[in-house]
């Protein structure tokens, strides 16, 4: 469940910075909002309405996405897992030496 929240949550963030790239700035930003990039479809005043709309609504459901998810994270581990709950590494130990080789009399 997570999992599949998560990539839709991905997938609404790549929208969201397209949207937000595609709105025309004071500079002119990336200019597709105008009224020249988008043809005879929308004035320049609806496209700016559109992506604005698009803008809110995106970034609304981003952040119900996030609080979605932590809850979801919150009560998933049953323990606390921490570097600093773990009992501190032993001292290492010399490996035995190893017994020496035996020579066959003959």
């Amino acid at each position: 469940m997570a999992t599949v929240l998560l990539i839709i949550q991905l997938f609404v963030a790549l929208a969201l910075i397209g949207v937000v790239l595609l709105q025309r700035s004071e500079g002119g930003g990336l200019g597709i909002g105008s009224s020249q990039g988008m043809g005879s479809f929308m004035t320049g005043r609806g496209t700016a309405n559109l992506l604005t709309r698009a803008t809110g609504l995106l970034a609304a459901i981003f952040f119900a996405l996030c609080l979605t998810l932590a809850l979801l994270g919150r009560g998933s581990s049953t323990a606390p897992r921490s570097i600093l709950d773990a009992p501190a590494p032993s001292a290492p130990v010399a490996p035995a030496p190893a017994p020496a080789p035996t020579v066959p009399t003959n």
